[in-house]
């Protein structure tokens, strides 16, 4: 099989993830109505995501390195399509939760994986390849955004993802390998370094403004006309996954790490401008960077840390997406409750770690380690 092949079963499976984030704005009002709870109380379901999602990464990513990709992808699809399956029999809220975190698990796990189908089978292009691949995690939502919200039902809407996650990409996780030869560091070592720490805390505090946009948009934007918000609850996520890809080629030719920092430095911006009051901008900056700035992060640990154990690495990485999206959804929630001008503080400092921690970790002539 050409490797070739991978890319578009990353990419497909990313698409479904991105429902899992991307479409909570779309999704949130409908669940909100539909369960009769509080925003807080709605919040709750994306924060869940985002710990159950970030904390099994590294557990299915160890799995995937030492025994192979295939058989956890299809437990992952499996899962991730529960979560919308069982959003769909929910009597209550939280049924709603437990259901959410098992698919959130899966969705975790799918991330990881597909993402590292990119990084492993094309390291000579690390950046463009994963920039490809979670050009879905973002398009998927930006096709599904719409009909969310023209049906305006969460019952019919999660019984059509749940059953077409559950027959799609079961199937392509079947299909799945990584290649035989890789060279990297495994976690033991990685996770008592320096460096590695810093890109955790800048990765969190990164993660923090794309998780406010991502979760709390609905509730921003809610003085908008509603044809207005409606836009931006679907450019999101386009312009989030769409520029993954140039960007990843961008970093392929002048620098992963220095890359990232580029693209944390707008998002301290589109952070800075929701002080001023403009929405608009903050969406377009936040999702400008942001997704992007996810993806570079896995090639961050890949090339610093080689690509041998990606999957596990990247995945204990990405937990600090869990702590991120804590604070950008719940804690950021509670905030704007008590007090609007708290919370829009709250989300500069968050991007400003992202920019502060990761400066002692531009290269400064060190080759990345290469695989054979």
């Amino acid at each position: 099989m050409k490797r070739e092949v991978f890319l578009v079963i990353g990419f497909i499976a990313m698409c479904f993830n991105s429902l899992y984030q991307y479409s909570w704005n779309a999704l949130e009002p409908l669940l909100k109505s539909g369960f009769d709870v509080s925003i807080v109380q709605i919040a709750l379901g994306f924060t869940l995501f985002s710990i159950f999602s970030s904390f099994f990464q590294p557990v299915g990513g160890h799995f995937a390195d030492k025994n192979g990709p295939r058989n956890v992808g299809i437990i992952a699809s499996i899962l991730a399509s529960l979560g919308f399956l069982g959003t769909y029999v929910s009597p209550n809220i939280y049924f709603f939760y437990l259901f959410w975190s098992l698919g959130s698990i899966g969705e975790g796990i799918l991330y990881g994986i597909a993402a590292n189908l990119a990084m492993k089978w094309f390291y000579d292009r690390m950046g463009f390849a994963t920039g490809i691949v979670s050009m879905g995690f973002g398009l998927g939502s930006v096709v599904a955004n719409p009909l969310i919200l023209k049906i305006g039902n969460y019952k019919e809407v999660t019984i059509v993802i749940g059953l077409s996650e559950l027959v799609i990409v079961t199937i392509l996780m079947a299909l799945i390998r990584y290649p035989t030869s890789s060279k990297g560091r495994p976690p033991g070592q990685v996770i008592f370094t320096t460096k590695f720490w810093l890109i955790y805390l800048s990765f969190i505090g990164a993660v923090v403004p794309l998780t406010t946009v991502s979760s709390q948009l609905s509730v921003l934007g809610k003085s908008l006309p509603p044809a207005e918000l409606v836009t931006l609850i679907s450019i999101f996520p386009l312009l989030s996954g769409g520029l993954r890809p140039i960007f990843g080629r961008v970093a392929d030719m002048l620098g992963i790490v220095r890359t990232t920092l580029f693209l944390n430095v707008i998002l301290l911006i589109g952070s800075i401008s929701l002080v001023f009051g403009q929405l608009i901008l903050t969406t377009v900056l936040v999702g400008f960077a942001g997704g992007s700035m996810i993806t570079l992060y896995f090639n961050v640990a890949g090339e610093i840390f080689g690509t041998r154990f990606s999957t596990v690495n990247s995945g204990i990485l990405y937990t600090g997406k869990a702590i991120g999206g804590i604070l950008g959804s719940l804690t950021f929630a509670y905030l704007y409750t008590v007090n609007i001008g708290y919370s829009e503080l709250f989300l500069i400092l968050g991007s400003l770690l992202g920019v502060l921690a990761l400066l002692p970790v531009i290269p400064r002539g060190q080759k990345r380690i290469r695989n054979p």
